[in-house]
């Protein structure tokens, strides 16, 4: 399509909308299945022992109660035996619901009562007395640090001699920096509905972000190869919860097994505590600078916790030697098990906690120097990641700097700590970089023109809330020259084309370049159809000498213009599928996203109360193909970022094992009144390199460096560093 029509790079409303508002799109657990059972989940009171007795009895005879499946009765599960995996998997052995009778953390499911209303499930689950023989348990990840061992991740070779350079610079720091456990609490608990078909075949609607990888786990677990087919069409928020299958899924296969009919399985909001989480760690981190602010020396150690079953890893310390420019660079992360369930991935996993320490360390190392911090970080600038010795493909975060500080008006920062005051307010600015992979992985799509020239395009991916049924539209309509009401985009089920879990902000750089590739499979069939007739006068004419505009195949002279819609219906209906993956020039080349945030926020001077008053974010992510529906992720970034900051932590008493704020009620996250209007800039980057589309994605790099810029313009403000997040009023008074 010709630029002047093209909704590429335009801020179009969501084409999901409205459904959303209307309360048409139909999440897992809204399916209307006829005949539908309810189950109810039973979760361990203890963190560490033997279930010796489940006493059901009161449960089973209430009238309408059809099961109370335990590991006692489930049915037979193939994988319990051999191993499996999906595609999130941590290494070590997954975690197997109802697996046996060992309890290996405070809230593990152990049975699921299965009745004919959801009240009545819930009800008789409250009914099952569970019998323990109890363990010591260890939860609390600062008592076994020195029990930790290396983490099975592939960090970057030490480079440089660490230890001579931090020793002979003129300035340097060395600084703790500790990160809680925070949960997922998307607005959509998880739930699956299990339909058991004639044939023994299951259809499952499942709040997932991979249908595929659902389908291919349940299919190892149950031996159920070619019987599973997984829908999943709308999710009301995942990032990172919805990866890997939680165990609501294997439970109710089991129950739909077991007795034959369809079953739903939703957790509660306490039981959206009972997975996967951000790990809480403890990072170490040096650094070493000249007299002129130039990094000499970086050692970033961090210490994570994971459980006794599996080894969770993320990368939390890489951005350390990528970041800035430095010859000597060490680098180290250590997990210690306990006995807790496995981490999860949680948005831009790894680098919100690791650039979290880099970026508050940077602050504090400017302050050592006496720079600005801001241009600290330009003395230190790179057009080189370090950890890979690789030019980056493209890199506009210079230009971050420069937009976001004029805007934010950061010359106008007091150098001085607790020097700027309103009233009994001390105002204070700090700022922070982020930074994020620019990720493709291979992906799937096919393309079908029907009769009346309507596109429908299909992928097995999903939409998270990100906004893929928007930009995969206006991908496959700029493709093929069409309005975007005459496209549709199908995703959500594991029988359309591959498509990878959506996450790491890949999903437009993965499958919106396998749309492109499908469409322009499309475009030539319809020139191969409109070349049939020796008359035509598109004879002899090639892709190149022909566009696709307003509905048109036309020849880019102006003479001849025929519409899809008249070729298809002489032709019939035309459809062509492609699949793509990263393509080998990257291996040349670094990739990555890139940020600026500027925060500025004031602090009751008496009380110690903190509000985050502006937000400049901008942001260089190559192509932004909606920046409305981008715009929207950045900002939801920044308001978890401050939640990070200020808010987020799942408090658990040790004594017990078990977390103790499981609800939104004492899980503090931020609501309206905590933020600001955010601004965000998007950068212009051009990148020819990461894919076709020449874009990064948006949906991890909005929340990185934001707390750190939080924490850093709270310094600024009050003069008191605090080093371990959430930073709460307690810690500042």
């Amino acid at each position: 399509m010709n630029s002047a029509n093209s909704p590429l790079g335009k801020p179009l409303d969501r084409v999901d909308g409205p459904l959303k508002v209307t309360g048409k799109a139909c999440y897992a657990a809204e399916a209307e299945v006829p005949g539908l059972l309810y189950g109810a989940v039973v979760s361990s009171s203890i963190a560490r022992g033997r279930v010796t007795r489940i006493n059901a009895a009161a449960a089973e005879a209430l009238p309408g109660v059809r099961l109370v499946l335990t590991h006692q009765n489930r049915p037979p599960v193939a994988s319990y035996d051999k191993p499996y995996e999906d595609d999130d998997a941590a290494e070590g052995s997954p975690f197997r619901p109802l697996y046996n009778d060992r309890v290996l953390y405070s809230g593990q499911p152990l049975a699921l009562v299965v009745a004919e209303t959801q009240a009545l499930a819930r009800h008789a689950a409250s009914l099952v007395r569970v019998e323990y023989e109890v363990e010591a348990h260890q939860t609390d990840l600062q008592a076994v640090l020195d029990q930790a061992h290396d983490a099975p991740a592939e960090l970057p070779e030490p480079r440089g001699d660490f230890d001579s350079a931090f020793a002979a610079a003129a300035n340097r720091i060395d600084r703790e920096y500790e990160t809680p456990v925070e949960h997922h609490n998307p607005m959509e608990p998880h739930a699956s509905i299990v339909q058991y078909q004639p044939g023994g075949e299951l259809l499952i609607h499942d709040k997932t972000q991979g249908v595929q990888n659902c389908q291919r786990y349940l299919e190892q677990v149950f031996d159920m190869e070619g019987k599973i087919r997984v829908l999943s069409p709308f999710v009301g928020g995942a990032f990172g919860s919805g990866l890997r299958p939680q165990y609501q899924l294997p439970l109710a296969v089991m129950a739909a097994l077991k007795l034959k009919a369809a079953v739903r399985v939703e957790l509660t909001r306490q039981q959206m505590f009972t997975f996967g989480y951000r790990p809480r760690t403890v990072q170490q981190l040096k650094l070493a600078a000249d007299g002129e602010g130039r990094l000499q020396a970086i050692e970033h150690r961090a210490i994570g916790q994971t459980s006794h079953f599996e080894d969770f890893t993320e990368h939390e310390v890489e951005w350390s030697g990528m970041l800035y420019a430095c010859d000597n660079v060490r680098l180290g992360y250590r997990l210690a098990p306990l006995d807790v369930y496995t981490p999860l991935d949680m948005r831009a996993p790894g680098a919100t906690i690791g650039v979290y320490a880099l970026e508050c360390a940077m602050d504090e190392l400017a302050y050592e120097v006496g720079i600005d911090p801001l241009e600290l970080r330009l003395r230190n600038y790179t057009e080189t990641n370090g950890n890979e010795g690789k030019r980056y493909s493209s890199k506009e975060l210079r230009a971050c700097y420069q937009q976001g500080a004029e805007r934010f008006g950061w010359s106008r920062r007091p150098a001085q700590p607790r020097s700027l005051r309103d009233g009994h307010q001390l105002v204070g600015m700090g700022m922070a970089t982020g930074v994020w992979e620019a990720m493709q992985m291979p992906a799937s799509a096919r393309a079908c023109l029907d009769a009346d020239g309507r596109l429908l395009v299909t992928s097995a991916t999903a939409d998270i809330g990100t906004g893929t049924y928007t930009a995969m539209t206006q991908i496959a309509a700029d493709a093929m020259g069409l309005p975007m009401s005459e496209v549709e985009f199908r995703l959500g089920d594991s029988s359309l084309p591959q498509a990878p879990l959506e996450g790491g902000s890949a999903t437009v750089s993965s499958v919106g370049s396998a749309v492109q590739r499908a469409c322009a499979g499309l475009r030539q069939k319809l020139l191969d159809a409109v070349q049939q007739s020796p008359a035509s006068p598109f004879t002899g004419a090639s892709l190149d000498a022909v566009e696709f505009v307003d509905g048109q195949l036309r020849l880019k002279t102006g003479e001849h213009a025929v519409a899809l819609r008249d070729i298809v219906q002489v032709s019939g209906a035309l459809d062509a599928e492609a699949s793509v993956k990263p393509d080998e020039k990257r291996d040349a080349w670094a990739t990555a996203t890139h940020s600026a945030v500027f925060v500025e926020v004031r602090v009751d001077e008496d009380l110690g109360t903190i509000k985050v008053s502006r937000v400049v974010s901008a942001i260089a992510a190559g192509r932004i193909v909606n920046p409305k529906t981008a715009g929207n992720q950045i900002v939801g970034g920044v308001v978890w970022g401050i939640g990070q900051a200020l808010h987020e932590e799942t408090l658990i008493d040790h004594r017990l094992g078990r977390y103790m704020n499981h609800n939104l009620a004492e899980y503090h996250i931020p609501v309206n009144a905590d933020i600001p209007e955010v601004e965000v800039i998007f950068v212009e980057e051009h990148d020819e390199v990461v894919n076709e589309l020449g874009s990064k994605g948006v949906g991890e790099i909005g929340i990185v460096g934001v707390a750190a810029a939080v924490a850093n313009a709270i310094y600024n403000a009050t003069g008191r560093r605090v080093r371990d997040l959430p930073i709460t009023l307690d810690k500042l008074l």
